[in-house]
Protein backbone atom coordinates (compact mmCIF):
# COMPACT_ATOMS: atom_id res chain seq x y z
CA UNK A 1 0.00 0.00 0.00
CA UNK A 2 1.21 3.51 -0.95
CA UNK A 3 1.74 5.88 1.54
CA UNK A 4 1.06 9.70 0.62
CA UNK A 5 2.16 12.56 2.68
CA UNK A 6 -0.23 15.56 2.58
CA UNK A 7 0.85 19.32 2.21
CA UNK A 8 -2.12 21.33 2.02
CA UNK A 9 -1.36 24.97 0.46
CA UNK A 10 -2.92 28.26 1.72
CA UNK A 11 -0.95 31.75 0.68
CA UNK A 12 1.81 29.72 0.03
CA UNK A 13 2.13 27.89 3.17
CA UNK A 14 1.61 24.79 4.55
CA UNK A 15 -1.56 24.53 6.64
CA UNK A 16 -3.75 21.84 7.95
CA UNK A 17 -7.67 22.27 8.47
CA UNK A 18 -10.34 20.34 10.46
CA UNK A 19 -13.26 19.39 8.52
CA UNK A 20 -12.55 21.06 5.63
CA UNK A 21 -13.75 24.50 7.77
CA UNK A 22 -11.02 27.41 6.25
CA UNK A 23 -11.51 29.20 9.70
CA UNK A 24 -9.90 26.34 11.28
CA UNK A 25 -6.76 26.63 9.92
CA UNK A 26 -3.55 26.04 11.31
CA UNK A 27 -0.08 26.99 9.69
CA UNK A 28 2.78 24.72 9.67
CA UNK A 29 5.33 26.00 7.67
CA UNK A 30 5.58 28.80 5.38
CA UNK A 31 8.55 27.28 2.96
CA UNK A 32 6.38 23.97 1.84
CA UNK A 33 9.33 22.50 0.45
CA UNK A 34 11.29 21.91 3.18
CA UNK A 35 8.48 20.06 4.91
CA UNK A 36 8.79 18.02 1.28
CA UNK A 37 12.74 17.65 2.16
CA UNK A 38 11.91 16.44 5.70
CA UNK A 39 9.19 13.60 4.08
CA UNK A 40 11.99 12.57 1.48
CA UNK A 41 14.09 11.79 4.41
CA UNK A 42 11.94 9.55 6.08
CA UNK A 43 11.54 7.79 2.54
CA UNK A 44 8.67 9.35 0.66
CA UNK A 45 8.01 8.44 -2.72
CA UNK A 46 4.58 9.71 -2.64
CA UNK A 47 3.61 13.28 -2.21
CA UNK A 48 -0.27 14.71 -2.53
CA UNK A 49 -0.73 18.14 -2.36
CA UNK A 50 -3.88 20.22 -2.42
CA UNK A 51 -4.51 24.10 -3.75
CA UNK A 52 -6.69 24.61 -0.85
CA UNK A 53 -7.23 28.34 -2.23
CA UNK A 54 -7.90 26.79 -5.36
CA UNK A 55 -10.44 24.87 -4.15
CA UNK A 56 -12.15 27.85 -2.63
CA UNK A 57 -11.71 30.21 -5.56
CA UNK A 58 -11.51 28.22 -8.80
CA UNK A 59 -8.02 29.97 -9.51
CA UNK A 60 -4.64 28.25 -8.90
CA UNK A 61 -3.04 30.30 -6.53
CA UNK A 62 -0.26 28.39 -4.78
CA UNK A 63 0.77 27.33 -8.17
CA UNK A 64 4.21 28.65 -7.90
CA UNK A 65 4.36 26.73 -4.77
CA UNK A 66 3.52 23.45 -6.02
CA UNK A 67 5.40 24.34 -9.17
CA UNK A 68 8.59 24.65 -6.85
CA UNK A 69 7.81 21.25 -5.09
CA UNK A 70 7.47 19.23 -8.42
CA UNK A 71 11.01 20.79 -9.21
CA UNK A 72 12.32 18.71 -6.85
CA UNK A 73 11.91 15.76 -8.94
CA UNK A 74 12.32 13.12 -5.86
CA UNK A 75 8.44 11.98 -5.36
CA UNK A 76 5.51 10.98 -7.60
CA UNK A 77 3.39 14.11 -6.97
CA UNK A 78 -0.64 14.16 -6.79
CA UNK A 79 -2.44 17.63 -7.23
CA UNK A 80 -5.86 18.75 -6.60
CA UNK A 81 -7.65 21.71 -5.83
CA UNK A 82 -9.60 24.42 -7.79
CA UNK A 83 -8.55 22.26 -11.42
CA UNK A 84 -11.58 22.96 -13.07
CA UNK A 85 -10.53 23.18 -17.28
CA UNK A 86 -8.34 21.37 -19.58
CA UNK A 87 -5.48 23.72 -19.73
CA UNK A 88 -4.86 23.94 -15.33
CA UNK A 89 -4.40 20.20 -16.06
CA UNK A 90 -2.06 20.24 -18.78
CA UNK A 91 -0.36 23.03 -17.02
CA UNK A 92 0.42 20.55 -14.01
CA UNK A 93 1.13 17.47 -16.28
CA UNK A 94 3.72 19.66 -17.43
CA UNK A 95 5.32 20.26 -14.51
CA UNK A 96 5.85 16.44 -13.89
CA UNK A 97 2.98 16.05 -11.84
CA UNK A 98 1.99 12.73 -11.96
CA UNK A 99 -2.01 12.76 -11.33
CA UNK A 100 -3.95 15.61 -11.31
CA UNK A 101 -7.45 15.45 -9.44
CA UNK A 102 -10.55 16.83 -10.33
CA UNK A 103 -12.81 17.77 -7.46
CA UNK A 104 -15.82 19.92 -8.21
CA UNK A 105 -15.52 19.78 -11.61
CA UNK A 106 -16.22 15.80 -11.44
CA UNK A 107 -19.79 16.27 -9.98
CA UNK A 108 -20.73 19.79 -12.02
CA UNK A 109 -19.34 18.67 -15.44
CA UNK A 110 -18.66 14.66 -15.47
CA UNK A 111 -18.87 15.02 -19.36
CA UNK A 112 -15.98 17.01 -18.89
CA UNK A 113 -14.74 14.55 -16.50
CA UNK A 114 -14.94 11.46 -18.95
CA UNK A 115 -13.45 13.58 -21.77
CA UNK A 116 -9.80 13.86 -19.45
CA UNK A 117 -9.75 10.62 -18.41
CA UNK A 118 -10.10 9.11 -21.82
CA UNK A 119 -7.73 11.73 -22.70
CA UNK A 120 -5.15 11.42 -20.12
CA UNK A 121 -5.79 7.77 -18.83
CA UNK A 122 -4.18 7.40 -15.34
CA UNK A 123 -2.92 10.81 -14.83
CA UNK A 124 -6.59 11.75 -13.89
CA UNK A 125 -7.96 10.91 -10.78
CA UNK A 126 -10.86 12.52 -8.75
CA UNK A 127 -11.54 13.20 -5.28
CA UNK A 128 -14.61 12.11 -3.89
CA UNK A 129 -15.08 14.38 -0.55
CA UNK A 130 -17.87 12.91 1.24
CA UNK A 131 -19.75 14.63 3.74
CA UNK A 132 -22.52 13.10 5.88
CA UNK A 133 -23.16 10.66 2.90
CA UNK A 134 -22.74 12.84 0.10
CA UNK A 135 -20.54 13.91 -2.57
CA UNK A 136 -19.01 17.92 -1.46
CA UNK A 137 -17.96 20.14 -3.65
CA UNK A 138 -16.32 23.98 -3.68
CA UNK A 139 -13.88 23.09 -0.85
CA UNK A 140 -15.82 21.17 0.71
CA UNK A 141 -18.59 24.11 1.59
CA UNK A 142 -21.68 22.65 -0.81
CA UNK A 143 -23.10 19.09 -0.59
CA UNK A 144 -24.13 17.72 -3.79
CA UNK A 145 -27.11 15.09 -3.93
CA UNK A 146 -25.42 11.97 -4.22
CA UNK A 147 -23.88 9.26 -2.37
CA UNK A 148 -20.09 8.53 -2.26
CA UNK A 149 -20.74 5.31 -3.19
CA UNK A 150 -22.52 5.71 -6.24
CA UNK A 151 -20.32 8.43 -7.08
CA UNK A 152 -17.42 6.27 -6.94
CA UNK A 153 -19.02 3.25 -9.53
CA UNK A 154 -20.19 6.18 -11.69
CA UNK A 155 -16.35 7.21 -12.30
CA UNK A 156 -14.91 3.64 -12.21
CA UNK A 157 -17.73 3.16 -15.38
CA UNK A 158 -16.26 6.58 -17.01
CA UNK A 159 -12.37 5.25 -16.90
CA UNK A 160 -10.85 6.92 -14.07
CA UNK A 161 -8.56 4.89 -12.32
CA UNK A 162 -7.56 6.32 -9.34
CA UNK A 163 -10.67 7.98 -6.63
CA UNK A 164 -9.17 9.67 -3.55
CA UNK A 165 -12.18 9.06 -1.14
CA UNK A 166 -11.77 11.77 2.44
CA UNK A 167 -14.72 11.11 5.12
CA UNK A 168 -14.71 15.49 5.73
CA UNK A 169 -16.24 14.74 9.17
CA UNK A 170 -13.07 12.65 9.84
CA UNK A 171 -10.42 15.05 8.05
CA UNK A 172 -7.99 16.80 10.49
CA UNK A 173 -9.66 15.58 13.10
CA UNK A 174 -7.02 13.07 14.69
CA UNK A 175 -10.53 10.37 15.30
CA UNK A 176 -9.02 7.34 13.04
CA UNK A 177 -10.05 6.29 9.53
CA UNK A 178 -13.77 5.75 8.32
CA UNK A 179 -12.50 1.82 8.14
CA UNK A 180 -16.15 1.09 7.41
CA UNK A 181 -16.71 3.01 4.12
CA UNK A 182 -13.12 1.50 2.45
CA UNK A 183 -14.25 -1.59 3.11
CA UNK A 184 -17.53 -1.09 0.81
CA UNK A 185 -15.33 0.91 -1.51
CA UNK A 186 -13.34 -2.34 -2.01
CA UNK A 187 -15.90 -3.50 -3.84
CA UNK A 188 -15.86 -1.58 -6.55
CA UNK A 189 -13.56 -3.48 -8.65
CA UNK A 190 -10.94 -1.87 -10.77
CA UNK A 191 -10.61 1.05 -8.66
CA UNK A 192 -7.83 2.48 -6.97
CA UNK A 193 -9.01 3.70 -3.69
CA UNK A 194 -6.99 6.06 -1.93
CA UNK A 195 -7.98 6.91 1.69
CA UNK A 196 -7.89 10.16 3.11
CA UNK A 197 -9.60 11.50 6.37
CA UNK A 198 -8.98 10.79 9.99
CA UNK A 199 -5.88 8.79 9.19
CA UNK A 200 -4.21 9.27 12.90
CA UNK A 201 -2.44 5.61 13.72
CA UNK A 202 -0.20 3.16 12.58
CA UNK A 203 -3.23 1.09 13.65
CA UNK A 204 -5.46 3.03 10.69
CA UNK A 205 -2.80 2.44 8.39
CA UNK A 206 -2.77 -1.49 9.33
CA UNK A 207 -6.30 -1.48 9.04
CA UNK A 208 -6.57 0.05 5.61
CA UNK A 209 -3.60 -2.15 3.78
CA UNK A 210 -5.53 -5.26 5.33
CA UNK A 211 -8.54 -4.30 3.19
CA UNK A 212 -6.56 -3.68 0.22
CA UNK A 213 -6.70 0.18 -0.47
CA UNK A 214 -4.59 1.51 -3.23
CA UNK A 215 -2.72 4.19 -0.77
CA UNK A 216 -3.21 6.23 1.90
CA UNK A 217 -2.94 9.88 2.74
CA UNK A 218 -1.42 10.66 6.11
CA UNK A 219 -2.26 14.53 6.82
CA UNK A 220 -2.24 16.18 10.41
CA UNK A 221 -1.00 12.86 12.15
CA UNK A 222 2.59 13.59 10.63
CA UNK A 223 2.66 17.56 11.95
CA UNK A 224 1.54 16.62 14.97
CA UNK A 225 3.51 13.88 15.14
CA UNK A 226 1.33 11.28 15.97
CA UNK A 227 2.62 9.14 13.15
CA UNK A 228 6.14 8.19 12.26
CA UNK A 229 6.40 8.89 8.15
CA UNK A 230 8.99 6.17 7.65
CA UNK A 231 7.36 3.77 9.91
CA UNK A 232 4.06 4.22 7.99
CA UNK A 233 5.91 3.21 4.82
CA UNK A 234 7.53 -0.08 6.21
CA UNK A 235 4.09 -1.13 7.56
CA UNK A 236 2.70 -0.15 4.35
CA UNK A 237 5.26 -2.06 2.17
CA UNK A 238 4.64 -4.87 4.12
CA UNK A 239 1.18 -5.08 3.43
CA UNK A 240 1.50 -4.58 -0.56
CA UNK A 241 -1.34 -5.30 -2.75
Amino acid sequence: MEILPAIDLMSGSAVRLTQGEFDSRETYSSDPTEVLKGFIAEGARNLHVVDLDGARYGSPVNFPTIKALAATGAVDIEVGGGIRDEKRIVSYLELGVKRVILGTVAVTDFAFTKEMASKYGAAIAVGADVKEGFVATHGWERLSSERGYDFCVRLRDAGIKTVIYTDVSRDGCMRGANISAYEELKNIAGLDVIASGGVTSLNDIEALAKIGVYGAIIGKALYKNAIKLSEAIALGDGNAH
